[in-house]
């Protein structure tokens, strides 16, 4: 009777062992399985499809932190394309530069209201002169808050007989905002100043 006693709890720790280890051994595959679908789950968000001129494209999301220095250079390079680049049409140049200054504070306000008194926009007008802007390069800095930029560019003034071309140097400061159909990178220009604009190159058509 002892014997059979002992059989019976020496069967009983079995199989309570192997329960034990049985139930473990689920948790595990079962948060494995939840895991991996949570990475699989997260790599489908970030992959989107668009659809262009008939053809499906894959893309990619990202964090902003990877592409912040691209970004920021493309939103120097929009603001000074807006300001810069200008029709003898009131309408282009009233769109351009309130594009160009929705992505600024009060101090490209300041640039745009001395060119306007010194007649600088009624000369562009009277004169059917186009104006174009080349970006040569930016130099940027991601390391201090506000990023501080330095910006070079060739800007072209083109006449009925000549072609001018100037250089074209400002500075200023990069601040986060947040984003908006009016100023989608997220940025405001701070502090900025033009260093140079000067004529550098006169050509006959």
């Amino acid at each position: 009777m002892f014997t059979k006693a002992k059989n019976i709890d020496t069967a009983f720790q079995h199989i309570r062992l192997f329960s034990l280890f049985f139930l473990g051994s689920c948790a595990v595959i079962t948060c494995l399985v939840n895991l991996n679908a949570l990475k699989l789950v997260r790599q489908s968000e970030a992959r989107i499809y668009i659809l262009a001129n008939g053809k499906i494209l894959e893309a990619f999301s990202g964090d902003r932190k990877d592409n912040l220095p691209v970004e920021a250079r493309d939103h120097i390079t929009m603001f000074h394309h807006y300001f810069f680049t200008l029709d003898p049409d009131e309408k282009v140049i009233t769109s351009n530069l309130t594009k160009s200054l929705y992505l600024a504070d009060g101090s490209a306000k300041k640039q745009y209201d001395n060119l306007r008194e010194n007649g600088y926009y009624r000369n562009i007008i009277s004169g059917n002169i186009s104006q174009q802007l080349e970006t040569d390069s930016i130099s940027l800095n991601m390391t201090d808050y506000p990023y501080f930029f330095h910006y070079s560019a060739k800007e072209k003034l083109i006449r009925l007989t000549t072609i001018v071309t100037r250089t074209l140097v400002t500075e200023g400061y990069l601040r986060n905002v947040a984003r908006s159909d009016n100023n989608s990178h997220g940025f405001l220009i701070e502090r900025w100043a033009i260093l140079e604009n000067k004529d550098i190159k006169t050509e006959f058509r």
